[in-house]
């Protein structure tokens, strides 16, 4: 059972992915995608993405150069949408600041994009874990990017519980489903990098990180198509937040 390519890593790969492509599908037709375009782009990307990987893996026909060929392509497209996602729930949570919000998303932006190609190069010249640069370089690039998203989306968690901002709940949805799935991800990287790791243990590492996928998705549909609680908001600042101070001296700023 817990072999590749047997029915259950079958099944990992390609469910979670059919699963999302339904997910970003039913999501325009609801109209939710409305309010959260970004992550409905990178439901429906990221899943073709993956299954075009599934099929490049599969086919007879397909070189090993190809594979990985399509797994860097597969790799850079759905960590820039990720970045777009993350900048997105950003400027959501921080909407009624609209300067701070404009600002934050443009800086996860633009620093997503910095670090997406510093990893590129670093990947490039770093040493290889693997005889064929091609495989190392995908392999240190997701890690890099593993490593980055984490750290992004935990600043996103702090900054809101420091300024005693509420979540709502799609936006916390999303940021939970991307958060487990890089941690797991980073955490059997790790493992992996830094103990004797057996090709059969590898497999298993494969299942888990399959596995935290599939949950995620499921995570995703849980948060994003049940309604969210009408919680009144406060009609005063709360006490110790400066946010509402930065905001104003960013506007003051801005149109100088």
């Amino acid at each position: 059972m817990l072999q590749a390519h047997s029915f259950l890593w079958h099944y990992l790969w390609v469910a979670p992915n059919i699963l999302l492509l339904g997910l970003g599908i039913l999501l325009w037709r609801r109209g939710v995608g409305r309010q959260f375009p970004a992550f409905c782009v990178f439901a429906t990307l990221s899943a073709i993405c993956h299954l075009a990987l599934y099929v490049a893996d599969i086919a007879p026909w397909v070189s090993s150069p190809a594979f990985w060929r399509v797994d860097w392509g597969s790799l850079l497209t759905e960590t820039l949408l990720k970045f777009v996602v993350i900048a997105a729930v950003f400027s959501n949570v921080f909407q009624p600041y609209p300067s701070v919000s404009r600002l934050g998303k443009l800086l996860v932006r633009g620093l997503g994009g910095i670090l997406v190609l510093t990893a590129a190069i670093a990947a490039g010249f770093a040493r290889p874990d693997n005889i064929y640069g091609l495989i190392s370089g995908a392999h240190l690039l997701e890690q890099t990017v593993l490593l980055i998203v984490s750290g992004i989306i935990l600043s996103l968690f702090l900054m809101a519980a420091y300024f005693h901002l509420r979540l709502d709940r799609a936006s916390f949805g999303i940021l939970l489903g991307l958060g487990i799935s890089s941690c797991v991800h980073l955490a059997t990287w790790a493992v992996m990098a830094n103990a004797t790791v057996s090709v059969h243990g590898r497999t298993l590492f494969d299942f888990l990180n399959m596995a935290t996928y599939h949950v995620c998705v499921l995570i995703w549909f849980y948060y994003l198509l049940t309604p969210d609680k009408v919680v009144g908001k406060p009609t005063a600042p709360l006490p110790g937040s400066n946010l509402a101070v930065w905001n104003r001296e960013l506007e003051r700023l801005i149109h100088q």
